[in-house]
């Protein structure tokens, strides 16, 4: 199923999760474990996210397509991969959502990606800079109309999610800007929104009001992230441009131990996904990555 159908035909708000894919020569195994724990949830899909290849052409993180295979296949979970603009020609873009459509996969993440030093383009070539270009061409993918127009293809039927950041894209110069690319993201055919990780919900009520104030209307199914280091702190807001409030910081600060740090961590979540629920939320996707311990503590705190 697509998402937008799973979130139409739920009864009550739904858990999704996301994943990382193992680095380059590490066993699948301990993923796939994860990939077990959480199938025990049912999520009705999990997130498999996307790295771009260096200059010399190798990818820290390969594996998304036949990562989302096996969840697809053998978990019988409906997987998301994230399609990336940077790092990829748009040939090799239309390349891998052929692959993901043979696979039987209906949903992609249109991400611009993190950013990596561009690759010299050979005559013919192109890639996509933003990610409403991406968005485009999975739209036109979904009608047929290949990258080349000379080439033919059976039209695919990607349900297409994008990201939305309720505190605003750090690149963006003001939420207004931020708005605009979201609203002509979901112009170009994006059918959900999925937030960055927030640690105040008043951010994801805001960001739901603005949004929809400003005429887009898909459903907006907020990020979490269960902290459970006191060295995020530092390292959440460095890297993704999002506060901490001090009602989770100096609890985490004063902690005695990494035991209780984590309970900390796992009581807020317990908390945010909570209040999120009562307003009637789509879904929450937890930001997993490699560690199903933690959700899975809050999952089963939340259905108590």
């Amino acid at each position: 199923m697509k998402v937008i159908e799973h979130l139409q035909q739920a009864r009550e708000p739904l858990i999704s999760f996301e994943i990382v894919p193992p680095q380059r020569g590490s066993d699948f195994a301990r993923l796939e474990q994860t990939v077990a724990e959480l199938a025990v949830f049912h999520p009705p899909f999990i997130d498999v996210t996307s790295h771009a290849a260096r200059i010399d052409g190798r990818r820290k993180r390969p594996g998304t397509g036949g990562i989302c295979t096996v969840i697809q296949h053998k978990y019988h979970i409906d997987a998301v991969p994230h399609v990336v603009c940077h790092g990829f020609t748009r040939k090799e873009t239309e390349d891998f959502l052929i692959d993901l459509n043979g696979s039987g996969i209906q949903n992609v993440l249109a991400l611009r990606g993190d950013a990596v030093e561009p690759h010299q383009l050979s005559p013919g070539q192109s890639r996509n800079e933003y990610a409403v270009d991406l968005v485009q061409q999975v739209a036109a993918l979904n009608q047929g109309i290949c990258v080349d127009i000379l080439d033919v293809t059976v039209p695919t039927q990607f349900c297409i999610g994008v990201a939305g950041y309720p505190e605003k894209h750090h690149e963006a110069r003001n939420m207004h800007a931020d708005l605009h690319y979201l609203r002509e993201k979901v112009r170009a055919g994006a059918d959900y929104i999925v937030t960055q990780m927030f640690f105040d919900n008043r951010h994801y009520f805001d960001f739901v009001k603005k949004c929809r104030n400003y005429g887009i209307d898909v459903p907006i199914i907020p990020g979490l992230k269960i902290l459970t280091a006191s060295e995020q702190l530092a390292s959440i807001p460095n890297t993704f441009y999002v506060e901490i409030p001090p009602a989770l910081s100096q609890p985490v600060y004063d902690a005695k131990d990494k035991k209780e740090v984590r309970e900390i961590g796992i009581q807020w979540a317990v908390k945010q996904a909570e209040e999120l629920f009562n307003h009637q939320v789509p879904a929450v996707h937890f930001y997993v990555m490699g560690n199903s311990g933690p959700v899975s503590e809050v999952i089963g705190r939340l259905r108590r």
